[in-house]
C-alpha cells in the first residue's frame, strides 16, 4: 500500500473517476471541501450553543477564552466545517436563540456551489487620459484593435471614453458620446457584437442608451448603479450591469481611503445596490470590488485573499486589477512592466472565485489562464 496526498477541485468529478457508487458521489463531495466563516459580534450564548452544536457534527467554532464564562457579551468566532456541517447547521440553528436563526438562514449561502465559464474582458479606451497608453485607441485604429482581441481570445470587449484614474476629472454626456460614437457605429455596422459581447464602461444615461441600441449587451458602472436612470436605461434593453464598488469618487477616492471592516462593508454595498437593481427589473447582475477605486494596498489584499466570501450572493465576480499601482507598491516598476504582477493577481482571483477578468493584454491571460486551468482540472 502506498499513499500520497492529493490536491480536489473538482471533487465529483474525482469521485466519479475513481469508481464510486453514484449514490455517495455528492455526499462524499460535500464532506470534501472545509470552509471557515468568521461571525462577528456574536452573542456569547450563541457562540456557546454553536460550539456545542459543531462539536456533536464533527465541526467545530473557535473562540476566544472566557466564552464559557460570558467573560464579554459579544465575541468574534471562527465557524470551521465542510460543506455537510454548514448544511446541518443551518437546519440544527434554526429553532436557537440568540441570533443564531439569521445565521442558519445564511450558512447555506456560504456552501452552495455556483460555478461559471471563466471569460476574458478586454480594455479599450476612447480617451487620451487612460492611464495604460496601450489601451487608447482612435476611430481609425478600432476596428483592427478589436479584432485583434477576438483572435487573441477575448470573450468580451470593455470600451471606455472618460478615464477613471484617481483624480480624473468627469466630463459631459455629449462629450461622452461623442468619442464613442465612430466606434459605436462601426462596432454596430461590422456585427462585431455577434463574435463578442460588447461592455461600455460609463454611468451615463445617454451614453448607454445610444450604445445598447447598438449591440452592446453589457453595463460597467464604476459607480454601482448610483443614477436611477441607468437603472431604468439597462433593464429596458434587459442588459447585464456589472455592480462596482468605489468609495467617494474618482476624484477623491485615494484620498486616504478607511473602512472599519473592508469585506463587511462592501458586502453591505452589494446587498443594498442589488436590491436597487432588482427593483428596477435588472436581473442579470455582476459584482466588482473595485480594486484600486478607494482603496488602500492593505483593502485590495485583503478582498483578493477573501473574494470567495461574494460568492454567498450567487453571482458572477469580476475582477480588474491590470497594470494598476498596487503591483508599484508590492515591487516598484513602470505602468509598461506590470504584467507579471498583473497575471498574479488574476490568476489568484480565479483560485478565489471570479470568473471575468478584465484586463489590457488579452492574449497573454488567454494563454496563463488555460495553463491555471489545465493544472486545475487534472484529477
Amino acid at each position: 500500500m502506498q499513499t500520497y496526498k492529493i490536491s480536489l477541485n473538482d471533487a465529483k468529478k474525482f469521485y466519479k473517476e475513481l469508481g464510486c457508487d453514484d449514490g455517495g458521489i455528492t455526499i462524499l463531495a460535500r464532506k470534501t471541501k472545509l470552509h471557515t466563516l468568521y461571525i462577528k459580534n456574536m452573542h456569547v450564548g450563541a457562540a456557546n450553543i454553536l460550539k456545542q452544536d459543531a462539536l456533536s457534527i464533527g465541526a467545530d467554532l473557535a473562540v476566544p477564552n472566557g466564552v464559557i464564562i460570558a467573560k464579554d457579551k459579544y465575541v468574534d468566532a471562527v465557524l470551521i466545517g465542510t460543506t455537510k456541517h454548514f448544511e446541518l447547521l443551518s437546519r440544527k440553528e434554526l429553532a436557537q436563540p440568540f441570533g443564531l436563526k439569521n445565521l442558519a438562514k445564511t450558512l447555506k449561502d456560504y456552501v452552495k456551489e455556483t460555478n461559471y465559464k471563466t471569460k476574458i474582458m478586454g480594455v479599450l479606451n476612447a480617451n487620451d487620459d487612460s492611464f495604460f497608453q496601450d489601451s487608447r485607441f482612435n476611430s481609425f485604429e478600432a476596428s483592427l484593435k478589436i479584432e485583434k482581441m477576438i483572435e487573441d481570445g477575448a470573450n468580451i470587449i470593455d470600451i471606455g471614453a472618460v478615464s477613471s484614474r484617481p483624480g480624473s476629472l468627469p466630463i459631459c454626456e455629449e462629450v461622452e458620446l461623442e468619442r464613442l460614437k465612430d466606434i459605436v457605429d462601426t462596432i454596430y455596422s461590422n456585427k462585431y457584437y455577434e463574435k463578442v459581447d460588447f461592455s461600455i464602461d460609463s454611468y451615463s444615461p445617454l451614453v448607454i442608451d445610444y450604445v445598447l441600441n447598438h449591440g452592446f449587451k453589457i453595463v460597467n458602472d464604476i459607480t454601482g448603479l448610483e443614477n436611477d436612470e441607468v437603472c431604468k436605461v439597462s433593464a429596458k434593453y434587459n442588459a447585464k450591469v456589472v455592480i462596482m464598488h468605489m468609495q467617494n469618487n474618482q476624484t477623491n477616492m485615494q484620498d486616504n481611503p478607511f473602512y472599519e471592516n473592508v469585506i463587511l462593508e462592501i458586502d453591505d454595498f452589494f446587498r443594498q445596490r442589488i436590491e436597487k437593481a432588482k427593483s428596477f427589473g435588472i436581473k442579470d447582475i455582476v459584482l466588482d470590488v473595485g480594486i484600486g477605486f478607494g482603496k488602500t494596498l492593505e483593502h485590495n489584499l485583503l478582498l483578493l485573499k477573501n473574494l470567495e466570501h461574494f460568492k454567498h450572493f450567487g453571482y458572477e465576480l469580476l475582477i480588474g486589477a491590470s497594470r494598476k499601482s498596487m503591483i508599484n507598491m508590492i515591487t516598484p516598476c513602470e505602468i509598461k512592466d506590470r504584467l507579471a504582477g498583473t497575471l498574479a493577481i488574476h490568476l489568484e482571483s480565479l483560485r478565489n472565485g471570479a470568473s471575468i477578468i478584465r484586463c489590457h493584454d488579452v492574449k497573454e491571460h488567454f494563454q496563463a489562464i488555460k495553463v491555471f486551468e489545465a493544472i486545475n482540472n487534472i484529477n
